[in-house]
This record gives structure tokens, sequence and C-alpha cells, in this order.
């Protein structure tokens, strides 16, 4: 029989277990083995023996986190073997290959920096401690220099007590209106102009100088769409709506003649309508990189696939949740415009914006227009009228841009129709028939320059100004010398307010004063007044 075979379990536990300074005694001579057992369960389990003092948790937590350290340190060791075994003859695989010779020639490229380090250090340890130490100096020097910066909190917005004059429609609601120029009855043109998505009746034509306005005669009116600034909500309104709210505006401050329609941007949306649903009261349009919906029918698939190519990724998202899926969009705006805070309106609108655009938005003034024109949009606090003015510009507006001038159907006969085919007959059009002028900046990333391709195309009467290297707001606003080319395309030669016409009363006084005049009296009676 073998050795082994002649253990004690004792022994062999013991082989198992290690050294523990527990010895079993066998049941011959000593203590017997029950006892043996039982003392050794009191030192597993932790109870104390006789006359051994008791341990503090203080010595039992140093214990356990060197017991703890042992086991991950053995854990490591453990992962090292195996990777190690993992990887043998990993040299070898073509993988290995290409990485030892990419690594080769960078080294190579490197080795005039080692010329710095002393001659008995290994290069590579040496770089890769001077990496780690750099990373971690930039590191505690980036969050030192974050602590020392002051954080700006961000402004609440101020929003001013009410101060607009306001109209009542035929259907009870209370339009907010604004008017610059000259006076009603002086006014050579008149101008309407409906605004933007985030923006207000305090918009209109930003930073246009009352001495322009005084100079071609021009009346300019500004107005809160519903549920913005200071007018009423209209919970079911359309493009509809929005051209007879402009008609009730005009009829209301006295603009007897046709009126001009201003469009910048998502006002042109509303300008769109006026020119296609109230088309004899407009003159003309003045537009200024407008919207073109999205999903016109007309819109071929790379005019569309254009429009949102320039787009950021949130405001791609904007619109398909404003399409799909509207009432998400409460969610985002309570996150940005309707929070209480001032934010910058390329983050609230998420716009890509080009170089002018950029240095326009810095400015002092831009930032003071801004801050007050949000501050009257979200004045009621809602996000529906918001949330509407979104869903209206990607749903179907009812009409499409080709609607607005269309070629005029007639009834001919057969031998008219071959008639026509032979001679040149002249193109009869019905729709707004008055002038329509686009300006679009083709560094705009707001508005893609694409849309006012598409609408050149489909509204054959439209004529397009290219603005090279202007962006979206860097021609509209705050520009005196664009403002001034504007005008003059529209109104031509300035020729200043009308002279209105006297009243009654007037003329009469003025007759009596013309039969008092001394040039008028006879001799008899001047001789009188000379005595007297």
């Amino acid at each position: 029989m073998s050795a082994a075979s002649t253990m004690t379990w004792h022994e062999d536990m013991a082989t198992l277990v290690g050294d523990t300074g527990v010895s079993l005694h066998g049941a011959g001579g000593e203590a017997p083995a029950a006892a043996n057992v039982a003392a050794a369960g009191a030192g597993w389990y932790g109870e104390e023996e006789e006359g051994r003092a008791e341990e503090g948790w203080a010595q039992q937590a140093k214990g356990f986190a060197e017991s703890t350290a042992e086991m991950l340190r053995e854990l490591g060791r453990g992962l090292w073997d195996v990777a190690a075994q993992s990887l043998a003859g990993a040299e070898d695989s073509e993988v290995a290959r290409r990485l030892r010779k990419r690594a080769a020639a960078t080294g190579k490229r490197l080795s005039f920096m080692n010329e710095y380090l002393p001659e008995e250090r290994d290069p590579v340890r040496c770089w890769l401690i001077v990496a780690a130490v750099a990373f971690v100096t930039l590191l505690v020097l980036g969050v030192g220099g974050g602590d020392e910066t002051p954080f700006e909190l961000p402004k609440k917005l101020i929003i001013s007590p009410p101060s607009a004059n306001r109209i009542q429609l035929p259907d009870g609601r209370h339009l907010a209106y604004e008017e610059q120029g000259v006076s009603a009855d002086r006014a050579r043109f008149s101008l309407i102009a409906p605004h933007s998505f985030l923006s207000s009746r305090l918009a209109g034509i930003p930073g246009i100088s009352a001495s322009l306005l005084e100079e071609f005669g021009a009346r300019l009116v500004t107005y809160d769409l519903p549920g913005f600034g200071e007018s009423d909500p209209h919970p079911g309104r359309n493009l509809n709506s929005s051209a007879l709210d402009m008609l009730h505006l005009a009829d209301a401050l006295d603009i007897p003649d046709k009126f001009w329609v201003v469009g910048y941007s998502g006002g042109g949306m509303h300008a769109w309508s006026a020119l296609r649903y109230i088309p004899d009261r407009v003159a003309g349009a003045a537009m200024f990189a407008p919207m073109a919906n999205p999903y016109d029918s007309k819109m071929t698939k790379d005019e569309r696939y254009k429009t949102w190519d320039r787009w950021s990724t949130k405001r791609k998202l904007m619109h398909i949740l404003a399409r799909r899926f509207p009432s998400l969009l409460p969610l985002f705006y309570r996150r940005s415009f309707l929070s209480g805070k001032q934010g910058q309106p390329e983050s609230w609108l998420s716009l890509s914006l080009g170089k002018k655009d950029k240095t326009l938005l810095e400015g002092p003034e831009f930032n003071a227009f801004w801050e007050r024109n949000v501050a009257e949009s979200v004045r009621q606090g809602d996000a529906r009228p918001f949330v509407e003015e979104a869903v209206l510009q990607v749903s179907d507006w009812g009409f499409s841009l080709s609607d607005i001038q269309m070629q005029k159907k007639e009834d001919r006969s057969f031998f008219e129709l071959i008639k026509s085919l032979f001679n040149q007959v002249e193109r009869e059009w019905v729709g707004f028939l008055g002038p329509i002028h686009i300006w679009q900046g083709m560094d705009d990333r707001v508005v893609s320059p694409s849309v006012a391709e598409f609408v050149r195309r489909v509204v054959p009467g439209a004529t397009v100004h290219k603005l090279l290297d202007e962006g979206h707001f860097s021609y509209f606003c705050f520009c005196d010398e664009c403002h001034r080319q504007i005008f003059s395309t529209l109104f031509g030669i300035p020729q200043g307010p009308i002279d209105p016409a006297p009243l009654p009363s007037d003329v009469a006084s003025e007759l009596a004063e013309e039969t008092t005049a001394p040039g008028n009296l006879t001799e008899e009676e001047q001789g009188k007044s000379s005595l007297a």
C-alpha cells in the first residue's frame, strides 16, 4: 500500500486547506476528536478563544482591505496569464505584422526626440511616462481653469407691461399691431409684415430707419400672429384665416388701396397665403429667404433633398416631430424659449450659421433686439401657438405655390387648338399678377437657396435676387444700405410722403384770410385803415 493510502483524514484535509494553525488530534491518547473539531469550528467562525483580546472595528476593516487587495492582485495575475497564453504566437499573425511595421515606421519618424532623453533611459518606456504625465497635467489644468472662470447664470426674460395697439376682428378676437413710418393720410406706400416663428410685431424690418421710411413715404405695419405677443389665440387657424387677418387689419387701419406684403423666413408662409387668398388687395410682395413647404407636391425629390441638406440634425428632428408627433413639441419648447431664460437663436432654433450671420448675431445691437423680440413673442407663455405655427409649416397649406400664378384655361374648339399649334399665342395667367421680389443669400444655411430656385420654377413671375456671401440674417437685419436697395427696387426713386388734401374747414379759413389781406383792399379802405 502506498503512503498516500495510509494518510488519515486529518492529514488529507491538511493538504487541501494548508496550515491553518488548528491541530486535529487523533483518537488515541489525547483529547477527543469531537472536542478538537468544536475548537476548530470556534476558530473558523470568529468566536474568541479564552484569554485572547477582542479585535476592534479598525483592525477588522484593515484586515478586510488587505484580503481584498490580495484577491484583486491574484485575479490580475490570473487574467494576465490568460491573456499571455491567448496571445502566444500572435506576433506571427498578419495583423501583428502590419501593426509592427507601422509602429516601426512611426518610431523611426519620432526617433529625433530620443536625443532629449538621458543615454541610459529606454526611449519606449520614457515616452510612455512622459505622455501619461502630460495627459494628467492637461487634465488638472483644465479642471483648475474651469474653477477659476466665473459661471455666468442665464439671464431671465424681461417681459414689459402690455403696450400694443389692438383692433377687434369680426370673430371677436383682438389683434395687436405696431406702426412705423409716415401716417396713414401721408403714406404713398403701405406695407404689412407678418413675423416669423420665434418673433413678434416688434420685429418688422429690424433696424430700418425712420428717415428712410419718410424719404419713400412708406408706412410699415407689423402685427402679432394669433397667440403671439398681445394677440388673442385662434385655435382653428390656418393660412386662409391668416390672410383674412391681414385683410381686416388693412381695413381697420384705413388702407383703402392695395398694400405690399413683406415675408421674411417663416413669415413668408403667411405672405404666400395673402397672394393666394386676397390677391386683389396686394400690390406686390417683398420676400426675404422665404420658407416653402418642404412637402409641397410640386417639389421634386432633388429639390426636397436640397431643402433639408443644410439643416442641422436637431432641426430635421423638430420638423419630423411637427409633421408626425406634434404633441411632443411642447417638451422641447419648455426647455428652451419657454423656460423663462434667455438663449441664443442658433441653439433655440437649431440653426447652422455662416460667417456673416455669426458676426451679426454676436453684435450688441442684434442681441438687444433679440432679447426684446423673444420676450414679447413668448409673453403668453403658451406652447400651443408655437406648435400650431410649426405644424403649419410642414402640413398641407391648402394650396401649392404653383397655384399663385396659373396659366388661364380656355375652352377652345378643335380648329382653334390646331391653329394655336402653328401660331405663337401669348400665354394668359390668372392669380396674383403683381411683382414678387425674392432676396436670397447664397450662404443661407437656414433656408436653402434651392428654395428660391423652386419658387422661380413654379411661380414664373417671381424675380430672384441672389446675394453672394450673404446669410439668413445679414442682408435683412440692421443694414441701412441693404434697406435702401430694397426700397429702391420696390418703389423706384424716392418721392417722399403725399401732401394730404386740405379739409373743407381749412379751405374756408384760407379764403377768409385772402379776402382780408391788405393787397385785396380798395384804395378807400386802405386810406381809412391808414387814418385809423
